[in-house]
């Protein structure tokens, strides 16, 4: 039984934990894929928020089942993806069927430890059948989800212009789910390789890069002088979330999926003038999940294209540092057991 512990930020161990031991109510997995998240990355760096070391990270997991109660209806040998939010059931948010964001919630990988281990014991209640689908696309479920969400907290209706902001994993997802909505996408990042994979990989017509244009007179040519009635963030950077307020339509939403420690900024007389809706959207419903899985069985997502690194999970304690430097082109790193 091998894990990888992050004992602080910019430190790796492996270590040989025991074997969870089968109890009610739960269920044994075996990991064979784990997606690296920005969660991850951060954490890493030590930018993380609601984040306590030492930690064993991953979140994203393609998994197989060695251990459950058939009575559950999942069997031994079955594929499995979890929902990596672990929710308390009594708090206001989960009596309103707000799950995800439970007042005492417990996210797998960050307030708990996750996925970077061989085997894991998750509540049964965060079990999602995989069917006939791979761990590479059963990894990648949990992230597309976000960006379902952020679509949906949004209420993105067909024809609106919507500004992307971050073209990293959870960015894409976001424009895959908004352009399924029926959404106008508008992809911005500062990275050239990104804004091309948009435009080529998930066929985005309109990118920018506000290191080299004018976001504004950008934003009103692309709307024809309107602006964006929709902006989501998926960038998590202080300065890009600030600046994204005036990007708004009179009468727009703007979606915070993206995270950071520090304070939002905003000027009140901008924000007022147009009568906007400022919201956040954390994790994902299982309504998302199940979103998510049927567009992917429906092939109106391909999860393979965001795969740009692999690795053997001995390898992963050499090459992750590699996984922070946006010149090596990492859109998605899959790790294999």
């Amino acid at each position: 039984m091998k894990a990888l512990v992050c004992k602080e930020p910019g430190a790796f161990e492996y270590i040989k934990p025991e074997m969870p031991v089968a109890a009610a109510g739960r269920a044994i997995l075996k990991v064979h894929r784990i997606g690296i998240c920005g969660t991850d990355l951060h954490a890493f760096e030590g930018t993380q928020p609601y984040f306590v070391y030492p930690r064993v990270l991953g979140h994203e997991l393609g998994c197989e089942v060695v251990d459950v109660e058939p009575s559950t209806g999942f069997r031994v040998g079955e594929r499995v993806t979890i929902i990596p939010y672990f929710y308390c059931g009594e708090c206001i948010a989960c009596r309103n069927g707000l799950r995800n964001c439970c007042a005492a919630i417990s996210v797998f990988g960050v307030h708990a430890d996750g996925g970077m281990m061989e085997y894991i014991s998750v509540p049964v209640t965060a079990l999602l059948h995989g069917g006939e689908m791979s761990f590479d696309e059963l990894a990648l479920v949990e992230p597309l989800a976000i960006g379902a969400h952020g679509i949906r907290r949004a209420g993105v209706q067909p024809s609106e212009f919507v500004l992307v902001m971050g073209a990293g994993p959870i960015g894409l997802g976001i424009m895959e789910f908004g352009r399924i909505a029926g959404g106008k996408v508008i992809a911005m990042d500062v990275n050239e390789t990104r804004l091309a994979f948009c435009r080529e990989k998930l066929k985005v017509e309109h990118t920018i890069n506000p290191l080299t244009e004018d976001v504004t007179a950008r934003l009103k040519e692309i709307t024809n002088n309107d602006m964006p009635t929709v902006v989501i963030d998926a960038t998590g950077n202080q300065k890009a979330i600030n600046s994204a307020f005036l990007y708004m339509a009179h009468g727009g939403r703007y979606v915070l999926v993206g995270l950071q420690k520090g304070n939002l900024e905003v000027a009140h007389p901008e924000f007022h003038k147009r009568e906007a809706t400022l919201m956040s959207s954390r994790n994902a419903t299982t309504e998302d999940f199940d979103h998510v899985i049927r567009c992917m069985q429906e092939k109106k997502v391909d999860p393979a294209t965001y795969i740009t690194h692999r690795v053997k999970f001995d390898e992963v304690k050499d090459n992750f540092k590699s996984w922070l430097d946006p010149k090596n082109g990492v859109i998605k790193a899959m790790v294999s057991f």
